[in-house]
């Protein structure tokens, strides 16, 4: 057992450091609720991107979910384990800040890294959807949701649809019209006449400028909680380690 001075010494420190490990815990706590809403947002604002690139929805926005609601959880357990006074439940909360440190400082260097190719991979998911458009599968509502949305036409601008077998019986999209009621078939089976009436930009330029600044939100949103972690991480290795070495006992 310690000297009473070591303890009288000791326990303030260990008070001191219980409230900063709280208050961390509230913010961890707190940007697992902005995940949770970055994973929404992304479910509900980014879905029409991401199915273009792949086959079926994407899994990204639930990822993003299913971390949040996880670190709410372990931002709950934080604030317990702090108040308990407990050296392995806090050993067990800096292990797992540990590892969803290094799990978004990956993510976010893999994000960065490819980008590049991400783009790539996106300019021809975009050109494959616009050559097999028919109007009625998840890619052709996806292209036409991005066309009304950024008010686009075609890959790199309306001409490309001239090339398509869609375009041959239907014209272009009805998605490409700037307003509805000058859009008519005849002007939309005509190249030269459709140039007044949809949209002269092409998306491809839009849809990845549109990406990249969204990505950098969210990689700008994983680094900052990352490094936030190693604070975490350090309070909580500090308390356990003074609650044992000075058989600190919490009442």
């Amino acid at each position: 057992m310690s000297p009473p001075s070591r303890r009288l010494q000791t326990k303030p420190v260990i008070t001191c450091l219980k409230t900063f490990l709280i208050s961390y815990s509230l913010i961890f706590w707190f940007t697992g609720v902005i995940l949770l809403a970055v994973g929404v947002w992304g479910k509900v604002s980014l879905e029409a991107y991401f199915s273009l690139v792949a086959e079926n929805s994407t899994n990204a926005p639930y990822v993003l979910i299913g971390t949040g609601a996880i670190i709410v959880v372990f931002g709950l357990f934080g604030c317990f384990a702090t108040c308990r006074g407990s050296p392995w439940m806090l050993k067990l909360y800096a292990m797992f800040l540990t590892l969803v440190f290094l799990a978004e400082l990956i993510a976010g260097v893999s994000g960065f890294i490819f980008r590049h190719e991400i783009k790539d991979k996106i300019g021809k998911a975009y050109e494959s959807a616009v050559e097999t458009y028919n109007g009625t599968d998840d890619k052709s509502k996806a292209v036409d949701t991005l066309q009304k949305k950024l008010h686009c036409c075609g890959m790199k601008n309306f001409s490309d649809w001239g090339k398509t077998h869609y375009f041959e019986t239907h014209g272009i999209p009805e998605s490409c019209c700037k307003t509805s009621s000058n859009c008519t078939k005849e002007n939309l089976k005509n190249l030269g006449s459709a140039g007044t009436v949809v949209f002269p930009q092409g998306c491809f330029s839009l849809v990845t400028s549109m990406l990249e600044s969204n990505l950098g939100v969210i990689a700008g949103v994983s680094f900052g909680i990352a490094f936030f972690q190693v604070i975490g991480i350090f309070l909580a290795c500090c308390l356990s380690r003074y609650i044992t070495n000075n058989q600190y006992e919490m009442v």
